[in-house]
């Protein structure tokens, strides 16, 4: 998710980094004190270049190192425990996506080796999805995306639009469509359905549930309803919410609503962890699945992927038919243009690993955030996510936000973790609660992550937005 950026006013661009600073000059160097060097060229004395292009070339070294010196101040990815994103791929897997980064993936006519390796990804997570692949008159489709964010809006297009043709063929009204979902969604899914003229009818959360009820959920279906959305791994607590029970609803009511599973996180985990647990194509309303393949699949990101159960889910004329640079191709995407590299890495991870690969990570990420949730209870924290392999490896405890077990979070970070989490508590509980709340609004109003001053990735005219859930009650979102 892109945050919409502010265009600098000419006066701001030109103010010191803090008020009350206006007279403070840095004195510039003479010419005769400059060298080649990165540190004692003029571009070090000048500070990057922040609103306007500049005019000369800085030579590549100088230019490499200021950038890195700059995102020096970006948080450890490998430490940062809120995010399900990748942080680690082997070598070779980084010098195969490194040696495509100058492919355009769309040019299916120029690089159809490239093209052939999302079909034979597609395939492989169709099937392991428990795709019907038995009809011959029939047949499950899928494509990459840049993350499950795009695949979400293209599984609700789908929606949408099947819904429409459906009320065109009855002769009723379509002009009020609705989607059911749980209220602990990801952003994405109130993107979609205000970007697509569709009313969300949520399940709220309750105090001591955090997925999606499905009575309530069932109940909310009207003729209306384009689709329900069911999450396999809420980012919250890592919970697998019950597909299985919403199907088995909607068959006994005999309702004609399909469910989309949201499998970002957990569509890479239930298969290897939980194999048994119908949330997939074993069930008849789940006509579509999205899935990332920058978090529990392994590469870096981002990409996603979308599968729909048989064309009759996904209305033809969504797929354009494009005859470019020479080759005819079906597309159905939000996007053109980009890069090979991706998909891959993913193809890279499938048939490095295999099955037994992703099992056996999988089942260890499974033991190490059972046994970091054992420390956390055992230190006086409530842990609110599943173990054993009931949820996502992720640990959701009160006081603090929640901890993903990633590829590379081993036994040694867990108790490097455990350690630094029981030296705050002991620091937090030698605080009084007056201290706490001075500290936490400071923090709140001034600062990011990295210390600097906030505000200069949210646009003041959009700050106060009452349309999402965030704006109406107060809802965070957690980093995915």
């Amino acid at each position: 998710m892109v945050h919409l950026s502010t265009v600098e006013k000419d006066s701001a661009a030109q103010a010191p980094p803090l008020k009350g600073l206006e007279n403070v000059k840095l004195e510039q160097p003479d010419e005769n004190e400059l060298t080649e060097t990165v540190y004692g060229s003029r571009f070090a004395a000048e500070g990057l270049p922040s609103t306007h292009m500049p005019e000369r070339e800085m030579p590549k070294d100088i230019a490499y190192r200021l950038i890195k010196d700059h995102l020096s101040l970006d948080g450890n990815p490998v430490l940062n425990l809120a995010s399900f994103v990748t942080t680690y791929m082997e070598e070779e897997a980084e010098k195969l996506m490194g040696e495509a980064l100058s492919k355009n993936f769309i040019d299916y006519e120029e690089y159809p080796q490239t093209a052939d390796i999302q079909a034979k990804c597609v395939n492989m997570i169709a099937r392991l999805f428990n795709a019907p692949t038995h009809d011959e008159a029939d047949n499950a489709m899928g494509t990459s995306t840049i993350g499950s964010s795009e695949a979400i809006m293209l599984a609700t297009l789908a929606m949408k639009k099947r819904w429409i043709n459906k009320r065109k063929e009855q002769g009723k009204d379509y002009s009020n469509p609705n989607i059911v979902m749980n209220s602990a969604v990801q952003v994405c899914w109130e993107k979609a359905a205000r970007y697509f003229d569709v009313e969300e009818k949520y399940v709220f959360c309750t105090a001591d549930r955090y997925v999606i009820d499905p009575e309530e959920a069932v109940s909310l279906v009207d003729e209306n309803t384009i689709g329900i959305c069911t999450i396999l791994g809420t980012t919250y607590t890592g919970e697998y919410e019950d597909t299985k029970k919403v199907n088995d609803l909607l068959v006994a009511k005999n309702i004609d609503c399909p469910i989309h599973v949201d499998a970002a996180s957990g569509g890479f985990v239930a298969p290897f962890v939980k194999p048994d647990l119908e949330w997939d194509f074993r069930l008849e309303k789940v006509v579509s699945i999205n899935v990332s393949g920058h978090k529990y699949g392994l590469v870096y990101p981002g990409v996603g992927w979308a599968v729909w159960r048989s064309p009759e889910y996904l209305p033809q004329e969504l797929v354009f038919n494009i005859n470019y640079l020479g080759a005819d191709q079906a597309s159905f995407t939000l996007n053109f243009s980009k890069g090979a590299s991706q998909v891959l890495g993913q193809y890279y991870q499938f048939i490095r690993l295999g099955q037994a690969g992703y099992r056996s990570i999988m089942k260890n990420l499974t033991r190490t955030a059972d046994y970091l949730a054992s420390c956390l209870q055992t230190l006086g924290f409530i842990i609110m996510s599943q173990g054993g392999g009931e949820g996502l490896p992720l640990v959701a405890f009160r006081l603090d936000p929640a901890l993903v077990v990633r590829e590379d979070f081993s036994r040694s970070r867990c108790d490097s973790l455990v350690t630094d989490i029981g030296m705050a508590v002991k620091t937090l509980m030698s605080m009084d609660k007056e201290r706490i709340d001075t500290h936490l609004e400071h923090v709140k109003k001034n600062t990011t992550r990295t210390g600097k001053v906030s505000g200069k990735h949210a646009h003041h005219q959009y700050k106060k937005e009452k349309h999402s859930l965030q704006g109406k009650t107060d809802k965070t979102h957690p980093i995915c």
